[in-house]
C-alpha cells in the first residue's frame, strides 16, 4: 500500500512539473502556435507515457482557456491577457504578487519578476486566467523603483561583506563591497540600501546606511525595530535647535485674550512614568447646584506654527511611538515634556472644553475656548484610584465628584450602544539595561475610566460643534475619527466561532441591539480562560478606526460625531483639529478638503505603522523573557491556526509562540481556513482555535523575534 501511494505521489509531482514547463514554454512566445510534437520536445517529454501526459495537459489547458487549439493537435496561447500596472510585493518564499491599482492580486513567479523589488511600481502582462487557478502575470517593465533598505547582521570578510537578513521579503543576503561598509564589523546590526542587482548575480549589491550597534544589545534591537518600520530612531538636531529657541515665558498680552482658570482647582491624572501631560481637569461648584468641568488640553499649536521645521517633522511622524522601554516622541523634548506639558504649579496655555453638568451628568451647556491654567497637583492613576477606593486623600471631594459624574456618563454611553472593549495590556518590568524581569497586566480601573469619559466627551463635543449644522447649511471641512460598521460576514463567522464555547451573538437588527449583544458577550467571557481569545477575535471582526474628512460616525463608541482633540502632544491629527477650530471660531472659511484628506490618510497609515512597531517590541521582549525558560512547560490556548502551524498563547503571561506544523509528526495535517483548525488526514485528530493545550518552550530566536513551542499534551479528538 505504501509503495503504491509513493508511486501515485511521484506521478502527481511529474504531472505538475510538466504543467509548469508547458505554461513556461508558451509564455516565452505568446504569438506563435506549436504542434503537439514541438511542445513535447520543448518541455523534455521523451518517453511515450510522458508524451501522452503532455497531450492530456494540453487538452486540459485548452479547456481552461489558457491555450487555444487552432487546428487539431496545434496550440497557441490565449492572448486575451492585458498590460496593467501595480505595486510589486516580493516574498522570500517565491510567492511574489503585484497588487494592481484596482486592488487585484496577481501572482508573479520568480522567473517572471525581472528582479523587481518590494514596493516597485511595475507594468505586467496578465496571462489568460486558467479555471480554478490564481491569476498569473509577468513583469514587463519596472516603472518606478522604490528605495530598498534592509536591516540585518553584518558578516565581514577580507574584501567584501554580506548583510544577513531575516526579512520575509528577500530570500538572498546582500553583498556589500568593502568600501561601502561605513566602518561596520562582523556582528554589527546595520541598515543597508540596495544599490544594484546585476542580471547574473545571485545576490543584490548594497551599501551601509547606518550602523545601529552590536546585535543583541537592547538599544540596537529597539533601534532596529524602528528602522524596520521606517520610523526615526533619532531626533533631528535642527528641529531640537528650533525648539530651544521657543520662549517658555507667556506673553502678558496673550493672557489678556484668554479665559483665566488659574484660580480654579485643576489637576492632571496620568501614568506614573508619564512626562508629557497634555490634558488636565478643572472642577468647581456653580451657584445653581451644577458642576463646571473644564477639560484643558495643551495648546501646542500656539507654539508650533504651520510650515515650521518643528511642524513638518511632527506631520511626517504623525504620532509618538510607544515601545516597551521608551517613547519616541512626535515633538522635541523641550515642547512635549517642558513648555506644553501641563506640569503642576506652572502657568500653561490651553485649548479647553468647558461643560456645565448637573447631578445626573447631563450636559446643560458647553463652550470651546482658549484658556490659561495653573495645575494644582499631578496625580498618578494609582494615587487617584486610592482616593476613589478609600475616600481619603488630597482633593478627595473633587476626585470623587468627577468619578461619580464619569460613571454616569459611561452608563449612558453603553445604554446608547457603545461597545465595552476593556482589554488587559501586557506590560514588562524592565531593568536599567532593558532586560525584562517580569510580566504584569495593566488593568483599567475607575481612575483610568474617569479620564477616558471626559476626554471622550470633549472629543465628541468638538466634532459636534463643527459637524452638526442646520439642515440648510453645509458643515465646514473637518478631521473626524470614524469607525465603520463591522462586516456582516465577519460577524457571522464570529457568531459561529463562539457557539463552540456556549455563547450566542445577535448579528442582525439595529446598531443598538447588535452592540448590546456584543457587550453581553464581552461581559460573559470576563474571567473565563477564553476571555482574551474571544476579545481578540471580536476586535479583529471590527473595522479599523481611521482619520478622514468624510464623517460616517464612530460605531464602537456609538457617536454620530467624533474627533481627536485631547492629545496634541502625541498625535498630529489633534494639532490639525486645534488649527481648524481656531480658524472656524474666528469666522474663517472652510479649508481645502483634498489636502486635508491626504493628511488624514497619512496620519492613519502612520498610526498603523506605530502600532506594528509597538507589537514588534513587545514580541521581542516576550522572546527575550521566555529565553530564560527554555525547557519549561506551560498551559496555553491555541490563539492562531495557519498552514505553517499553531500559535499558542501562554495563560499566565500572554506570551505567544508557534508549534510548527513540521513538528506534528503523528499525522499529515491539513489547514482548514473556514473552521480555524488543523486536521490530521489519517487519524482525523484536529487542533482548533481556542483549544486548551500544554506546551514546552523549545526555541527562542531573538533575531527573528520568534518563539517555538513543542506540544506536550494534545487535545482530544473533536
Amino acid at each position: 500500500m505504501a509503495k503504491k501511494e509513493k508511486e501515485n505521489k511521484e506521478k502527481r509531482i511529474k504531472k505538475d512539473e510538466f504543467v509548469q514547463r508547458i505554461i513556461a514554454f508558451f509564455n516565452q512566445d505568446r504569438k506563435r502556435s506549436f504542434n503537439y510534437k514541438q511542445i513535447a520536445h520543448g518541455v523534455g517529454a521523451s518517453t511515450q507515457p510522458q508524451k501522452q501526459l503532455v497531450f492530456q495537459i494540453l487538452e486540459n489547458l485548452a479547456a481552461d482557456d489558457f491555450l487555444v487549439e487552432i487546428v487539431p493537435g496545434k496550440y497557441k496561447s490565449n492572448n486575451r491577457g492585458t498590460i496593467v500596472s501595480g505595486r510589486f510585493e516580493r516574498r522570500s518564499n517565491g510567492k511574489n504578487h503585484v497588487v494592481t491599482e484596482e486592488g487585484e492580486s496577481i501572482f508573479i513567479a520568480e522567473r517572471n519578476s525581472m528582479r523587481a523589488m518590494n514596493g516597485d511600481k511595475v507594468a505586467i502582462y496578465v496571462y489568460a486566467k486558467r479555471k480554478n487557478k490564481d491569476t498569473e502575470g509577468e513583469v514587463k517593465e519596472i516603472l518606478e523603483k522604490a528605495e530598498q533598505t534592509f536591516i540585518g547582521t553584518l558578516e565581514v570578510q577580507k574584501h567584501f561583506a554580506f548583510l544577513l537578513t531575516d526579512t520575509k521579503i528577500l530570500a538572498n543576503d546582500i553583498f556589500i563591497p568593502k568600501d561601502r561598509l561605513k566602518g561596520g564589523k562582523t556582528g554589527d546590526k546595520a541598515i543597508v540600501r540596495i544599490t544594484d542587482w546585476p542580471e547574473r548575480a545571485k545576490n543584490p549589491y548594497g551599501e551601509v546606511v547606518d550602523i545601529l550597534g552590536v546585535a543583541g544589545e537592547n538599544n540596537t534591537e529597539i533601534h532596529a525595530i524602528l528602522a524596520e518600520f521606517g520610523l526615526p530612531y533619532i531626533y533631528p538636531q535642527s528641529v531640537e535647535k528650533a525648539a530651544d529657541k521657543i520662549e517658555d515665558k507667556i506673553d502678558p498680552e496673550e493672557l489678556k485674550k484668554r479665559e483665566d482658570f488659574r484660580g480654579v482647582t485643576t489637576f492632571t491624572i496620568d501614568p506614573k512614568d508619564a512626562k508629557d501631560f497634555d490634558d488636565a481637569l478643572s472642577i468647581r461648584a456653580l451657584s445653581n447646584g451644577n458642576w463646571e468641568i473644564g477639560v484643558h488640553i495643551a495648546d501646542v499649536t500656539y507654539y508650533v506654527k504651520p510650515g515650521s521645521v518643528i511642524d513638518k517633522e511632527a506631520e511626517k511622524r504623525a504620532t509618538s511611538v510607544y515601545l516597551v522601554d521608551r517613547v519616541v516622541p512626535m515633538l522635541p523634548e523641550k515642547l512635549c515634556n517642558g513648555i506644553c506639558s501641563l506640569r503642576p504649579n506652572e502657568e500653561k496655555l490651553c485649548f479647553s472644553c468647558i461643560f456645565e453638568l448637573n447631578e445626573n451628568a447631563d450636559v446643560i451647556n458647553s463652550r470651546i475656548t482658549r484658556t490659561v491654567i495653573l495645575s494644582d497637583k499631578r496625580f498618578a492613576y494609582e494615587d487617584a484610584q486610592q482616593i476613589i477606593e478609600t475616600g481619603e486623600g488630597e482633593y478627595k471631594d473633587e476626585i470623587l465628584t468627577l468619578n461619580n459624574l464619569a460613571e454616569k456618563l459611561r452608563k449612558k454611553r453603553f445604554a446608547n450602544g457603545s461597545i465595552n472593549f476593556d482589554r488587559h495590556e501586557v506590560k514588562f518590568e524592565i531593568d536599567g539595561n532593558g532586560k525584562p524581569l517580569g510580566v504584569y497586566f495593566k488593568i483599567s480601573k475607575e481612575a483610568n475610566k474617569l479620564i477616558e469619559e471626559f476626554m471622550l466627551l470633549a472629543n465628541r463635543t468638538v466634532a459636534e460643534f463643527i459637524g452638526k449644522t442646520p439642515k440648510n447649511k453645509k458643515a465646514k471641512t473637518f478631521v473626524y475619527r470614524v469607525h465603520d460598521l463591522p462586516d456582516p460576514e465577519k460577524m457571522s463567522t464570529l457568531s459561529t466561532f463562539i457557539q463552540r464555547f456556549g455563547y450566542k451573538l445577535k448579528t442582525e437588527g439595529n446598531k443598538k441591539e447588535v452592540s448590546r449583544s456584543l457587550n453581553s458577550l464581552l461581559g460573559q467571557v470576563k474571567g473565563r480562560p477564553e476571555e482574551n481569545l474571544i476579545e481578540t477575535i471580536t476586535i479583529r471582526t471590527m473595522a479599523k478606526a481611521v482619520y478622514t474628512t468624510v464623517n460616517v460616525g464612530h460605531y464602537g463608541l456609538a457617536f454620530d460625531y467624533y474627533t481627536h482633540f485631547t492629545s496634541p502632544i502625541r498625535r498630529y491629527p489633534d494639532m490639525m483639529v486645534h488649527r481648524l477650530l481656531e480658524k472656524y471660531l474666528s469666522g474663517g472659511r472652510s479649508v481645502n478638503t483634498a489636502k486635508l484628506e491626504e493628511q488624514c490618510e497619512h496620519s492613519s497609515n502612520m498610526e498603523q505603522v506605530a502600532a506594528n512597531a509597538e507589537r514588534a517590541s513587545i514580541k521581542y521582549k516576550q522572546v527575550e523573557f521566555m529565553s530564560a525558560h527554555l525547557g519549561e512547560e506551560f498551559d496555553g490556548v491555541i490563539s492562531g491556526v495557519t498552514e505553517w502551524g499553531l500559535y499558542v498563547e501562554i495563560n499566565e503571561n500572554k506570551c505567544e509562540g508557534l508549534v510548527p506544523i513540521r513538528d506534528l509528526e503523528d499525522d499529515y495535517y491539513e489547514f482548514d481556513e473556514k473552521n480555524y483548525c488543523l486536521t490530521g488526514r489519517h487519524k482525523k485528530r484536529n487542533y482548533r482555535l481556542g483549544d486548551p493545550i500544554r506546551i514546552q518552550i523549545a526555541r527562542a530566536n531573538l533575531e527573528k523575534k520568534q518563539l517555538d513551542f513543542a506540544l506536550i499534551e494534545k487535545n482530544n479528538k473533536r
